[in-house]
C-alpha cells in the first residue's frame, strides 16, 4: 500500500515527517517511484576507457554492470543472470571479454547479449526458446561531459531535460578546459548505518552544519585563514528539478584549502583567469570554493575537493557510499596525486571531515527509532533571506544566502513529486534555457 507522502512533507513551511527516514513501506515505495525512474550516475567515462573495461555498481538496490563494448558504446545492464538470477560479475572493476555466470555457465557479451551456454543443443531443441530474448536486461544510457547516467524507465525524459539548467553549474567543474576531466583510479566503498536521504539532504544545501560539525577540523587545517568563513553575503543556493548547489561567489578557495596542500591552491589560482574567460565571472569563482552539490536523488559532489559520491540505499537504515576523486585531465601527475591525498585526508572513511558527517547521519537515523520520537516533525524552516532580491543572473530557482534551508526544502518537494506521481507526465520539469 502506497503511503501519502504529500501529507508528510510540508516543504513550504519546512516541516518533515520523520517516518520517511525509517519506514520500510516508504523505502519500498522509493525504490519503485524514484530509483526505478530517475537518471542515475553510474560511472565516469575514464573508468571504462576501452574495450573490455567495466565497473559494477547499483541503481537503487538493483546491481548493474557498466561496460565498454567493442563498438565503443557504453552499456549498463542488470548484474543478474536471467536463468536463475545469480550475479554474473562479482568484481568491482576490471577488464574482461565476457561475463560468465558461476551457476550454470551462461555467457554474456559486453553488450549484454547471451552468447552461449553449456549443452547449448538442449536449448536448440527447446520449442519457443530464443537466445536473443535472454540477454542481460539493459538500461538507457546517456552521458554529460564525461559523466555516465542510466535509467531503466523507457518513459523518462532525456538526460538533458532531466538535468536542465543544472548543466550550467556542472560546467564549472566539467568544462573548465578542452581536455575535460577524469576520475583518479579506484573506488572507495564504505557502509553507513543511515538513511540515504540524510547525506543527500546534507549535500544539496547544508553548509550550516560545517560551522559546528567541522569546526575542529577547520581550525586545525585553516588556522592561518581563520577557519571556515561562511556568511549569507554574496552567496547563494540554486535548485533545478530537485538538483541543488550552494556556493559563494566570494571565492577564497576555502574547501580546497582544508586539503592541506598549498600547491593545490596555487594551481587553482593559476587557472582562475582562464576559467573566467571561458565560463564567466560567476563560474570562475566556483571551483575550489566552499560549496556542495547534488544531482537528484543521490549523486553528490564537493567542488572544492572534487570528490564525487553516490549514496546507494541498502534498506531504510543503511547506505553504501561509493566515492571518487575527479581531477582536470590537463593537470600534472604531481597535482593529481596531491588531490588524491587531500581527498583521503578529508573525505574518505578515515578522513577528518567524513567521519564527522557519518557519525551525525547514523545517529540522526537511529534517533528516529523511538515511537514518540518518530512522531515528531523535523525542522527545515531556516529562511533568513526570504523576499530578498538576488543581484546576479543565475539559472534555476535561486535563493540568497548559503545559510538557508531553501535547497533542502526544494529537494523534499521534488522527492514528494516523484513519490506521488503515477507517470512521468505528472512530474514537472523546469523549462531549460541552457
Amino acid at each position: 500500500m502506497s503511503m501519502n507522502i504529500r501529507s508528510m512533507v510540508d516543504h513550504e513551511n519546512g516541516l518533515i515527517d520523520r517516518r520517511i527516514f525509517w519506514d520500510e513501506s516508504i523505502y519500498q515505495q522509493e525504490l519503485k517511484q524514484i530509483f526505478a525512474r530517475c537518471w542515475h550516475f553510474v560511472a565516469h567515462e575514464s573508468q571504462v576507457k576501452s574495450f573490455g573495461d567495466f565497473i559494477t555498481t547499483y541503481i537503487g538496490e538493483d546491481a548493474v554492470i557498466v561496460a565498454r563494448a567493442k563498438d565503443k558504446s557504453i552499456n549498463v545492464m542488470l548484474n543478474a543472470c536471467p536463468h536463475r538470477g545469480n550475479k554474473v560479475c562479482f568484481a568491482g572493476e576490471g577488464k574482461i571479454r565476457s561475463f560468465v555466470c558461476n551457476y550454470h555457465g551462461w555467457a554474456f557479451g559486453l553488450d549484454g547479449k547471451l552468447n552461449g551456454m553449456p549443452a547449448n543443443e538442449l536449448y536448440d531443441k527447446t520449442e519457443g526458446f530464443n537466445k536473443e530474448d535472454w540477454g542481460l536486461h539493459r538500461a538507457r544510457v546517456e552521458t554529460y561531459k564525461g559523466l555516465v547516467f542510466a535509467t531503466f524507465d523507457e518513459e523518462a525524459p532525456s538526460l538533458g531535460e532531466y538535468l536542465g539548467d543544472f548543466r550550467w553549474y556542472l560546467d564549472a567543474i566539467l568544462d573548465v578546459d578542452d581536455k575535460g576531466t577524469e576520475f583518479l583510479p579506484g573506488t572507495t566503498r564504505s557502509l553507513l548505518k543511515c538513511n540515504w536521504k540524510y547525506p543527500a539532504d546534507n549535500f544539496v544545501g547544508d553548509i550550516y552544519h560545517a560551522l559546528w560539525t567541522h569546526l575542529g577540523a577547520a581550525e586545525a587545517t585553516l588556522k592561518e585563514a581563520g577557519g571556515i568563513v561562511v556568511s549569507n553575503d554574496n552567496s547563494y543556493q540554486a535548485s533545478v528539478n530537485g538538483h541543488g548547489w550552494e556556493f559563494s561567489l566570494a571565492n577564497n578557495f576555502g574547501n580546497a584549502a582544508t586539503m592541506g596542500d598549498k600547491d593545490i591552491i596555487k594551481y587553482l589560482r593559476s587557472r582562475e583567469q582562464e576559467i573566467t574567460k571561458r565560463l564567466g565571472v560567476a563560474r570562475g569563482k566556483m571551483l575550489g570554493s566552499v560549496a556542495s552539490g547534488l544531482i537528484f536523488p543521490n549523486f553528490a559532489f564537493l567542488p572544492g575537493y572534487l570528490t564525487f559520491r553516490t549514496f546507494l540505499p541498502k534498506g531504510p537504515t543503511e547506505t553504501e557510499l561509493h566515492s571518487w576523486t575527479l581531477v582536470p585531465s590537463e593537470a600534472s601527475d604531481e597535482i593529481k596525486d596531491k588531490w588524491r591525498l587531500g581527498a583521503m585526508r578529508t573525505f574518505s572513511p578515515s578522513g577528518i571531515l567524513e567521519m564527522d558527517d557519518g557519525e551525525n547521519w547514523e545517529h540522526a537515523t537511529l534517533g528516529n527509532s523511538g515511537y514518540v520520537t518518530r512522531n515528531q516533525k523535523l525542522c527545515y524552516a531556516m529562511n533568513p533571506t526570504k523576499g530578498e532580491a538576488v543581484p546576479v543572473d543565475l539559472p534555476g530557482t535561486v535563493t540568497k544566502g548559503q545559510l538557508n534551508d531553501a535547497n533542502q526544502r526544494l529537494f523534499f518537494k521534488r522527492y514528494t513529486e516523484f513519490m506521488e506521481a503515477d507517470t512521468w507526465a505528472d512530474i514537472p520539469l523546469a523549462e531549460s534555457k541552457y
